[in-house]
């Protein structure tokens, strides 16, 4: 084969949609609400309870909610282009295999390779983050760590190691490569948990209100609003990690377009009502603290909710570490069952019906990293890494619906190619505005990635062998 039809060819959508009916090894036991959940878990973490603050104060004041409607509006294009195609090709892969159907397997692999990257490092800087929460709190009942255990080497002086980190990453992992049911249930019932803390801080504010505060509304002008919702952009997706885990759906077609939209739905719905109680209940300009929340109820003689707060975050942390290391093993999974990564990594096991591997590999780079590295500017990686994403999928549906306007779809992006190109659009505006050593890490990661795919997976892709495509990988019972 010629290098362009190697690089353009592509597993049609019919093909894919067969092979859902077919035994992946996977278990299929999340339904629509443990899937919400996953969705739920990888949108709200401590963004909820620290950007909220911070842009009223220093970018939008109270029309901060302004700026999250800007952000969830782009955010919601990008999310209805994913409902789309996790109801047409449910299979696992995520963003990986539907620009791997309609864009071709090149494209397919550059996305697969940028969300590994992605969904690793997140998971590694928010297993940082939740050390640090737990250590606080440890802090406050009187109890600290050895130094040396408290941090990553260079974070701080006599600091070694990131200890608190590393078990949180060790623990996830384990649960997820053991049993995927009692994973979703361990999911399911912290997002429960931060879900009720983060209403309960609505409804202990309501009362607290005064709509006064609310004026000047708009202190910093329209372009107050338009910039904090640039940064809150990043507190509003991860709903994408939900399909990751099509194969393990009872009924992905119905339930994955659904738990996408529900997922953004409700995190909006708690973005706004947590803008409007705490710009409502403090000046917005004391909001510029490293705990704008925790800071506002402490103002009004609430330091109790201090409890609620650090029990919320502390949940939240942990669902964004289990839907990313989640998320990030199945990627992997499904571009070695391609053949475009060592089919070794395609193992699922036979007892726990998980991709074990892949699972535990991952979880070993996120602890390592998260115990040993100050991740902080490699952090910035997953921003870019995420809106590369959304720009494949929103331009795939557009192909997709062009090419075939009539194949039957479980649900339909409306207003196409009107919202995709919303969803384009602002993920390059995005773009365009992430710092300069940005590009040269992801171009540092991209170049990696064309070596091993010239290196192996354009020779070693199943594509080269059409009969192997459909074959399913298991490892066998010993």
């Amino acid at each position: 084969m010629s290098l362009i039809t190697d690089i353009t060819r592509r597993k049609s959508v019919a093909a894919m949609q067969r092979e859902t009916g077919e035994r992946s090894g996977l278990r299929r036991v999340l339904g629509l609400w443990q899937l919400t959940a996953i969705g739920l878990g990888g949108i709200i973490g401590v963004g909820i309870f620290v950007l909220t603050g911070t842009v009223a104060a220093t970018q939008a004041g109270p029309a901060v909610v302004l700026s999250f409607l800007l952000a969830g509006i782009a955010s919601g294009a990008a999310a209805l282009c994913y409902a789309e195609f996790s109801g047409l090709i449910p299979v696992s892969g995520s963003a990986y295999t539907y620009g791997y159907a309609v864009l071709g397997e090149f494209a397919g692999w550059i996305i697969g390779w940028d969300l590994l990257l992605e969904y690793a490092l997140i998971a590694a800087v928010v297993a940082v983050g939740w050390s640090g929460y737990v250590q606080a709190l440890l802090d406050a009942a009187g109890i600290s760590l050895p130094v040396w255990a408290q941090g990553a080497y260079g974070s701080a002086p006599g600091r070694l190691f990131n200890l608190p980190a590393v078990a949180v990453s060790v623990a996830i992992t384990i649960l997820l490569a053991m049993r995927m049911q009692w994973g979703a249930r361990f999911n399911t019932t912290i997002v429960a948990i931060k879900i009720a803390a983060a209403a309960a801080i609505i409804i202990a504010g309501a009362a607290y209100v005064k709509p006064e505060r609310w004026h000047p509304f708009m202190p910093f002008g329209m372009h107050g609003v338009v910039t904090g919702a640039a940064v809150v952009f990043f507190a509003v997706f991860g709903y994408d990690m939900l399909t990751t885990a099509a194969e393990e759906s009872r009924n992905p077609q119905r339930d994955l377009p659904r738990a996408v939209l529900l997922s953004l739905a409700i995190a909006m719905a708690l973005y706004f009502a947590i803008c409007l109680v705490l710009t409502g209940i403090v000046p917005y300009t004391t909001l510029d603290t490293p705990a704008p929340v925790a800071s506002a109820f402490t103002a009004i003689g609430m330091p109790q909710v201090m409890v609620a707060i650090s029990l919320a975050s502390i949940c939240g942390i942990t669902s964004v570490i289990f839907a990313n290391l989640l998320a990030g093993a199945r990627i992997w999974f499904a571009l070695s069952r391609d053949g475009l990564l060592p089919g070794w990594f395609a193992k699922v096991h036979p007892r726990w019906h998980t991709p074990h591997r892949t699972t535990l590999l991952l979880g070993a780079v996120t602890a390592t990293a998260s115990g040993l590295f100050p991740l902080d500017e490699l952090a910035k990686l997953v921003n870019i890494g995420v809106l590369c994403a959304f720009i494949v999928i929103c331009t795939a549906v557009a192909v997709l619906r062009w090419r075939h306007p009539d194949m039957p779809r479980p649900f339909r992006t409306p207003l196409v190619p009107l919202v995709p190109l919303i969803g384009v659009g602002f993920s390059c505006w995005l773009i365009w505005g992430l710092p300069t050593i940005t590009y040269w890490r992801f171009g540092l990661w991209l170049l990696l990635g064309l070596v091993v795919y010239f290196g192996y997976g354009r020779h070693r892709s199943h594509l080269n062998t059409p009969a192997a495509t459909a074959a399913p990988v298991h490892e066998s019972t010993p």
